[in-house]
């Protein structure tokens, strides 16, 4: 029983080698910053350079449009779910109110005992 018979794969990417980022956080001001402050205690985050993929903003837009995008994502698909299900239910009728509006006259009063 052989290899496993796939043949040659290739990944669609390239994963750069983690030297790459080595010199570059320095260049981000927000990673510059948080070792920094990591220095004035004492501290170093020796993975540090693993986080400067996040501040690529060509490629992943900043922090604050990526939670954007992360949260609305679904909006205008939810929306227009939201507003097919209420013309369905207007449209039939699925919620209409069949007289029971004024169901409770003359039933005050009525506990079963007297006072």
């Amino acid at each position: 029983m052989g290899g496993h018979g796939h043949g040659h794969h290739h990944e669609p990417y390239t994963v750069p080698k983690p030297e790459t980022y080595n010199n570059q956080v320095e260049k981000i001001w927000e990673l510059n910053y948080l070792q920094n402050e990591l220095a004035k205690r004492g501290l170093k985050d020796p993975w540090i350079r693993n986080e400067v993929w996040r501040y690529n903003y060509k490629v992943w837009g900043n922090p604050k449009l990526r939670w954007f995008k992360f949260l609305f994502a679904g909006l205008p698909l939810g929306a227009a779910c939201a507003a097919a299900t209420i013309a369905y239910e207007e449209y039939t009728g699925v919620y209409a109110d069949h007289g029971h509006g004024d169901h409770g006259h003359g039933d005050h009063g009525h506990s079963g005992g007297h006072h």
